[in-house]
């Protein structure tokens, strides 16, 4: 570790010694601008942070929901596999918990009651799910949206002290006056660098989250679906016996 500490301060002092590298044009831009810059290049760090954890996240949570909805539709009831979801983690489990919770309540009450507030339960975990989905999306659109403003700012700062530096030494060298543009420019460089990504991540994400949101609407459809079927089974048992006790 020492070692590539010792690599790594090696390589930084080169580097800044060569104005016209990023990392020399850094060391030599003023307060303002490595300020901007370093902001800059955190943002960019969050931004594939978020990205990053989104997707992984977002694959995740699809894969579970397919497995569970697929173990479902092929049994078509909640007897038998209704204890494998009251333990189980994610939406789908969730979905199958409050169904049978509002069964478990409402006891002997009329059906068509039992399935509307199944129904009203279901849609707020779809609505919840699909928002938590969302987190950090706007993270990525604030930064997208800001980051080029931002890096804008400290390059106008920075050329206003290039303009300030020519006055000062009565001379317009081109040596002299290109050291201080380029450290300008390139606060505006890094903002586009946070900034491009930034947009193609959250245009991404909002594209996985919309085919999600679909497949949380198929699920809570099962699930519908498979309520109503068992109620009306049950129904056409209790009527089955009460036939056979009157006979």
């Amino acid at each position: 570790m020492a070692f590539s500490l010792d690599a790594f301060g090696r390589w930084l002092a080169e580097a800044g010694q060569d104005h016209m590298s990023p990392v020399g044009m850094f060391l030599a831009a003023d307060m303002v601008v490595k300020a901007v810059i370093v902001s800059l290049a955190v943002a960019s760090s969050v931004v594939w942070a978020i990205f990053v954890a989104r997707l992984i996240h977002l694959a995740v949570a699809r894969r579970r929901l397919k497995v569970n909805y697929n173990a479902l539709d092929a049994a078509g009831t909640f007897t038998g596999i209704g204890e494998t979801f009251r333990s189980g983690r994610g939406v789908f489990g969730a979905m199958v918990r409050v169904v049978l919770a509002e069964r478990q309540l409402s006891g002997g009450s009329d059906a068509a009651g039992v399935k509307e507030r199944s129904e009203s339960a279901l849609a707020r975990i779809e609505v919840g799910a699909a928002r938590a989905m969302q987190r950090g999306a706007g993270v990525l659109a604030i930064i997208g949206s800001t980051a080029p403003f931002v890096g804008l700012f400290g390059t106008v700062w920075g050329i206003m002290n290039s303009f300030i530096s020519i006055a000062e030494s009565n001379t317009t060298n081109l040596a002299v006056v290109a050291p201080g543009i380029a450290e300008a420019l390139l606060a505006t460089a890094i903002g586009l660098f946070a900034a491009i990504p930034a947009v193609v991540f959250y245009n991404l994400l909002a594209r996985g989250a919309g085919e999600y949101r679909v497949m949380l609407g198929d699920a809570a459809a099962l699930v519908q679906r498979t309520h109503s079927r068992d109620l009306d089974l049950m129904a056409l048992g209790q009527a089955g016996r009460v036939v056979q006790a009157a006979e």
